[in-house]
């Protein structure tokens, strides 16, 4: 598990795949001046992208994943290297984090609760769609610390003992940084989204850049990842979502 984890991280905080049509970048038409932050609205949602993890060894690896939501309830995922291979699948619930690693056999089936002891990190599927579409950690709540600062608003929240500190765009709404920190130190995670693209008259992410810091039994480890979303499209029409170990 410890192998593949270095790979497979970035799929729990991101998702998506490879030929795509021309994203059409999203415009903000104005100022948000009390905060009213964007949410992605959909039923079922599909995603691909191109991504490019870089470990901390050095270790340089392309590929494309394709990417399926409902809301709330499911997030599921492929990975390829290329030549149309499947090597990883994802199936993610409110309760548990599936992988199956088709090329070393090295799966992981985890609650959150074992997953963050193991590595560090406290997530849930909740939190990685917030990621995923660029929305704010956690709905605001008044005990928050909210500032703006000229065309952005700075939102630090703390929740079961990790500090998320989020910049949000007045002219979008939605967040163009994102950093949290476990208080004990053990894990963090940065993310940026330097552009986003319409899809169905919303601002979704074009492209994200994340570091990720986290545990395993031989030290901490540090991942950086790379993502250039070539579609998305947020539908209401039922999807599957396929997985067996």
């Amino acid at each position: 598990m410890n192998r593949l984890f270095a790979g497979v991280l970035t799929l729990l905080v991101i998702g998506l795949t490879g030929c795509a049509k021309k994203v059409v970048l999203y415009e903000g038409d104005g100022q948000m001046e009390e905060f009213q932050p964007v949410s992605a609205q959909y039923d079922y949602l599909s995603a691909k992208a191109k991504i490019v993890i870089e470990e901390e060894s050095g270790k340089i690896t392309r590929g494309t994943l394709s990417l399926r939501a409902k809301k709330d309830s499911v997030l599921w995922f492929t990975m390829s290297p290329g030549m149309g291979m499947e090597a990883i699948r994802g199936f993610f619930t409110k309760d548990r984090i599936q992988i199956h690693d088709r090329v070393g056999q090295d799966d992981v089936n985890l609650t959150y609760e074992e997953f963050e002891k193991f590595y560090g990190l406290k997530l849930s599927l909740d939190l990685f769609q917030n990621v995923l579409w660029a929305n704010i950690p956690f709905e605001f709540d008044y005990g928050d610390r909210l500032v703006r600062v000229g065309k952005k608003f700075e939102l630090t929240q703390t929740r079961d003992k990790v500090r998320y500190f989020t910049k949000v765009e007045t002219s979008h709404g939605k967040v163009s940084e994102l950093v949290s920190n476990s208080l004990d130190d053990r894990g963090s995670v940065l993310a940026s989204f330097p552009k986003f693209q319409d899809a169905s008259s919303q601002p979704f992410p074009a492209e994200v850049l994340f570091k990720l810091a986290y545990q395993l039994p031989e030290g901490s480890q540090n991942t950086i990842i790379h993502l250039t979303w070539t579609s998305i499209e947020p539908n209401s029409q039922a999807l599957s979502f396929p997985f067996r170990f």
